[in-house]
């Protein structure tokens, strides 16, 4: 398990002496929002382990918070599909099986590439220069191994290019998908010092849209969301295998 695990309350709870996604937070004004980040962060990266019943208490004491902020997170989590509630035990972070993520990258695929392409000459310039400074921030967080910072920012960065699409249930949509999505492998790219690879993308995504190059920026998001699937999720782009459900 990634994280150090007790007994307790009928499964396992995590140990309240955290590492890396769960090291205490500062205090903000949006305690809330920062809390559900975090451990949002936490079970994308798989440093929450599926499987893993948690509780608000633990959790709290791990990130120097208490446990109010914490349930109301794990709650907000629960309704994006990361955890489900155990009663009287706490939350149990939910499983995801090969063949969910293929459903889930291919909605994406469905959805994002042909979007993107169409809003190709929609960004006025006020729009690049928002789109330039999330990419620089992504770009910024990959090469101080922050993961919290870097799955953020690149969140932000989609969700606002898909803003122009002016369809906000397609946008809300993807944006859905992406939280769901697994990115085990996100640990290695950090390891092996290649996750400012990646999000370097964001930039060249946008000197395409700037060129107007409607059909190459389809094609890099074709790219981008098969990392998701490939190099994100497991460390390799190599073909996942195939598991029986």
């Amino acid at each position: 398990m990634p994280l150090g695990t007790t007994a307790a309350l009928g499964g396992t709870v995590m140990d309240a002496t955290a590492r890396s996604a769960l090291a205490p937070l500062s205090r903000t004004l949006n305690l809330r929002e920062s809390v559900t980040e975090k451990l949002r962060t936490a079970i994308i990266t798989g440093e929450l382990a599926e499987g893993e019943v948690v509780s608000a208490p633990v959790l709290g004491a791990a990130l120097g918070v208490s446990a109010t902020p914490v349930r109301e997170a794990m709650m907000d989590l629960a309704r994006e599909g990361l955890v489900e509630t155990v009663k009287n035990k706490g939350f149990r972070v939910t499983a995801v099986t090969d063949k969910e993520l293929d459903d889930i990258t291919e909605i994406r695929l469905l959805i994002e590439p042909p979007t993107v392409a169409r809003v190709v000459g929609s960004v006025p310039e006020q729009g690049f220069s928002e789109l330039q400074r999330l990419a620089d921030e992504c770009l910024a967080a990959a090469k101080a191994e922050d993961l919290n910072g870097y799955l953020a920012k690149d969140r932000e960065f989609h969700a606002l290019i898909l803003a122009y699409s002016e369809n906000r249930q397609l946008a809300e949509l993807a944006t859905s998908l992406r939280r769901r999505t697994r990115m085990y492998g996100l640990q290695a790219l950090v390891r092996e010092n290649k996750l400012a690879d990646s999000a370097r993308e964001h930039h060249e995504l946008l000197e395409l849209m700037r060129a107007g190059d409607a059909e190459a920026s389809r094609v890099l998001m074709d790219r981008h969301i098969g990392h998701a699937r490939g190099l994100w999720a497991r460390g390799t782009d190599e073909e996942p295998p195939h598991r029986s459900e």
